[in-house]
C-alpha cells in the first residue's frame, strides 16, 4: 500500500499499510478464527482485530490459513485503505455466487 502517496516495500514485497485493516473487514473467512468458531460474513470486522486495525493474532497458529497467505499487492490494495477496501468488496461482490 502507499504511505503518503508512495508504495511501501520492503525489497520486492509489498508492506501492507498500517492501519488498513480491509482484508480483515471486506472478506468472508470460512476458517475458525478464536471467538469466531464459525468465521466470518463479508463486511464484518474480525474480532481479533485491534483499535489499531492490526490483528492481535499475527503470527500465531490459530490465525486462519487464508489470512496467513494472504499478501498486500497494488492490484487489491491499491494505494490507500480506502481504495484496499472498496477493491475488496468489489472482489466480493463479483465472487459471491447464490447457492
Amino acid at each position: 500500500m502507499t504511505c503518503y502517496g508512495y508504495e511501501r516495500t520492503l525489497g520486492d514485497v509489498m508492506l501492507c499499510n498500517p492501519g488498513c485493516g480491509a482484508c480483515c473487514i471486506a472478506p468472508s473467512i470460512s476458517s475458525p478464527i478464536p471467538g469466531m468458531p464459525d468465521g466470518k460474513p463479508a463486511g464484518v470486522r474480525c474480532i481479533q482485530l485491534d483499535d489499531d486495525n492490526l490483528c492481535k493474532i499475527f503470527g500465531q497458529p490459530e490465525r486462519p490459513k487464508v489470512c496467513e497467505q494472504f499478501s498486500a499487492e497494488v492490484d487489491i490494495c491499491g494505494h490507500s485503505a480506502k481504495e484496499a477496501m472498496d477493491n475488496l468488496i468489489e472482489l466480493v461482490n463479483l465472487t459471491n455466487v447464490d447457492v
